[in-house]
């Protein structure tokens, strides 16, 4: 029996999920990290619905959170705001 690939996306199924997985990755990865992040988070909710949500097709959604991509900060901000989610600045203690 071949073994399948894990993904994360099939188990960010809640808006509790996907804050935490976000959150982690803010804390934890880089620049990079994130937008893959955000890549798995729209193709759990459906890149479909982001993408009607955005505006934007559903390629240049695939392309914009790709591993590697740089996509533009309004794009970013365009996509978490679909999500349900947003980008909030606190002190360092």
């Amino acid at each position: 029996m071949k073994p399948t690939a894990f993904e994360i996306s099939n188990f960010l199924d809640s808006e509790e999920m996907i804050a935490t997985y976000l959150n982690t990755v803010l804390e934890e990865g880089d620049e990079d990290d994130l937008v893959v992040a955000i890549g798995h988070v729209a193709k759990a909710v459906g890149m479909g619905k982001i993408a009607q949500q955005t505006g934007m097709s559903r390629t240049s959604l695939y392309k914009a959170f790709a591993e590697g991509a740089n996509p533009q900060f309004q794009t970013v901000l365009k996509v978490l705001k679909s999500l349900g989610s947003e980008i909030k600045v606190s002190p360092i203690n």
